[in-house]
């Protein structure tokens, strides 16, 4: 059974965040939720980011704002895939700094970054992570692909 944690700079960035929960929660991958601050928490970050692989996750997807150092740090110390989430928060620079923070990563410490406050698509591609070895998982995702494409339809035809 695949896992995927989830973490936050704090917890105001939860409500951005909840989108990735509850997507993960619809294709029933379990997901564990933590706060992991990467300036007011840094012994909590390189504990998690060092043994993250062995408590059973796969994929860990990391919200921040302002600065947003905490999906990077994480990467730098994780063997595990990183996806990155620019949280705007009230001290950011329209969510920039964010967006940047977590884009602009140095070669050899990847995270894969999603839009700002883009969770949902964060658990998305966590999903499809996992679904590239788990026939259950993919399955699913297909069939959430499907849904999407049913309502763009209906959405069509009740232009018409």
């Amino acid at each position: 059974m695949s896992k995927i944690g989830i973490i936050m700079g704090s917890k105001s960035d939860l409500p951005v965040m909840q989108d990735a929960i509850d997507i993960l929660k619809q294709f029933n991958i379990t997901v564990e939720v933590d706060i992991v601050s990467a300036h007011r928490t840094p012994e909590k970050l390189f504990d998690y980011g060092k043994n993250a692989h062995t408590r059973g996750f796969s994929v860990i997807i990391a919200g921040a704002g302002g600065a947003a150092h905490l999906p990077g740090m994480i990467a730098s110390l994780s063997p595990l895939p990183v996806i990155g989430v620019p949280v705007k928060s009230s001290n950011s620079i329209d969510g920039w700094d964010s967006v940047l923070s977590i884009l602009q990563m140095p070669g050899g410490v990847p995270v894969a970054t999603v839009a700002l406050n883009g969770a949902k698509n964060a658990g998305i591609l966590a999903a499809q992570i996992i679904g590239s070895s788990d026939a259950q998982v993919q399955e699913k995702i297909i069939a959430y692909k499907e849904d999407l494409k049913t309502k763009v339809i209906a959405s069509s035809q009740d232009l018409t």
